[in-house]
Formats: C-alpha cells, sequence, structure tokens
C-alpha cells in the first residue's frame, strides 16, 4: 500500500481548484499538502498543466528538501513552501497563485488595507506585502530566501511594505495560523490552511479581496480603514471563543 496516497490525493485535488477558481493559467502556479507526522509534503510537479495531471504525478519531498518519491521534478517553488513549513506552526497546505489582482497589489509594492467585512471575516490585519528580495537573495538562493522572507516579515511586520493609503504596517508579530496569505514584493501571493484546499480557499478570498479593494480605492482613495468595532465584530464572530458563525 502505498503509504503517500492520501497526501498524493490531497496536493492533487487541491492543485485542480486553481484554474477551477480562475487564479492561475496554464502551467502557473502550486498547491502543496503536508503530512507532520511523516515529515513530507505532496507538490505539483514543476511545468506540468492543470489538464494533464495525474494523482501519481504529485512529488513528494522531505524537510530536508530531497525527493522521496516521484518521477517529475517538483515545483520550482518547492524550497518557498519547505521554509514555511519549517518556520510556521499549523501548516498543512500552501498554495502559491499568480492571480490578477492580488499580483497586481504584489507588483506594486503595497500592503492591503482592512477595507471591508470581507477582509475581517477572515483576517484581522492588513494583508502584508513584503519588500522585493535583494539581488544577493535572488542569486543564491531565490526561492528558500522567498521563504526565509515571508517568516522574517511576520516575525518584524515593519520590514513589510507601507499600506495604501495607511502607511507602516504595525510592529506586532503576525501569527500565520490567523494571518494565513501574504504578497510577496515584485512576485505575487502565497496562502496556506491547515490543509491544502484550505490553502486554495484562501488564496481565493485574497484575490476577491485584493479585487474589492482596488475597486474601493479607485471610487474613495480617501477611505483607509474599516471602523475597528467592525473589524472586530467580523472577525471573533467567525473565529473568536464565542463564535457562532455557521452550524455547529
Amino acid at each position: 500500500m502505498d503509504k503517500y496516497k492520501q497526501l498524493k490525493e490531497e496536493a492533487y485535488l487541491a492543485n485542480l481548484e486553481i484554474p477551477k477558481q480562475g487564479l492561475a493559467i496554464y502551467t502557473w502556479g502550486n498547491v502543496s499538502a503536508y503530512d507532520e507526522k511523516l515529515g513530507v509534503f505532496a507538490i505539483k510537479p514543476s511545468g506540468v498543466s492543470y489538464d494533464k495531471l495525474q494523482v501519481n504525478d504529485m512529488v513528494i519531498v522531505d524537510l530536508n528538501g530531497d525527493k522521496v518519491e516521484g518521477k517529475l521534478n517538483p515545483s520550482s517553488d518547492t524550497q518557498t513552501h519547505l521554509e514555511l513549513y519549517k518556520n510556521f506552526d499549523s501548516l498543512g497546505g500552501i498554495c502559491h497563485t499568480h492571480s490578477p489582482y492580488a499580483t497586481a497589489w504584489a507588483q506594486a509594492m503595497k500592503s492591503i488595507p482592512l477595507l471591508g467585512t470581507t477582509h475581517a471575516d477572515h483576517l484581522a490585519n492588513p494583508i502584508i506585502c513584503t519588500k522585493p528580495l535583494s539581488k544577493e537573495q535572488v542569486e543564491n538562493g531565490y526561492e528558500k530566501n522567498t521563504g526565509i522572507l515571508i517568516y522574517e516579515t511576520f516575525k518584524n511586520p515593519t520590514l513589510g511594505q507601507e499600506i495604501l493609503n495607511v502607511g507602516p504596517y504595525p510592529k506586532s508579530p503576525l501569527i500565520a495560523k490567523e494571518n494565513p496569505m501574504v504578497l510577496v514584493g515584485g512576485h505575487g501571493p502565497f496562502s496556506w490552511g491547515k490543509d491544502a484546499i484550505t490553502s486554495v480557499y484562501n488564496a481565493r478570498v485574497l484575490e476577491e479581496v485584493a479585487k474589492m479593494a482596488m475597486w474601493v480605492n479607485n471610487l474613495n482613495p480617501n477611505f483607509n480603514q474599516l471602523p475597528q468595532h467592525i473589524i472586530k465584530k467580523h472577525y471573533e464572530r467567525k473565529h473568536g471563543k464565542n463564535a457562532y458563525y455557521g452550524q455547529k
């Protein structure tokens, strides 16, 4: 029996959601699924189109970055996924896309302000955008350094880009579980979650929030943040200790 079968199926099905949700075209984007007990993750192979992707194409990689199983080469972003699994707790899946609105914010080098309840339903902070990698970081371990940059920016958000129309990002460290999405300056979005399909869900949420924020900024450039009491209410009714959204 293939001990990685379930993990590969999880990664495969989550990857198929990328084109279904309009988050990438052609071979762009990738999703991985992590099994903490086994100490490995399954990830999309590099350069394989979604319409040709098969379950057994998923590549199994350990936390040393070594390929454990698979005939194909893993995604070129594998080292980024690896660094995030090593440095963030409670991650069961990671998604990277080139969805247009989120990527536009990343290319504009701006963190997305918290402008509405759709955003507040999912996280109570602006969506941080990292600074771009330095020339040295790109030339010496680009993908690994992308993961390290995300982690270091979450530890010290003042390293991130300014929030549009607000200013510098607050100093308090960001908890990955509570802030399951990020923009990498000049590159694009990454998201994560308790499992692979949740990481894609968060990628879709990020894209929708990015689109709304861009429209709001066009309609009212002077509006910079939803009132804090509304943010608190919407976040806590879904994620707080007395959450009451949904079915028990």
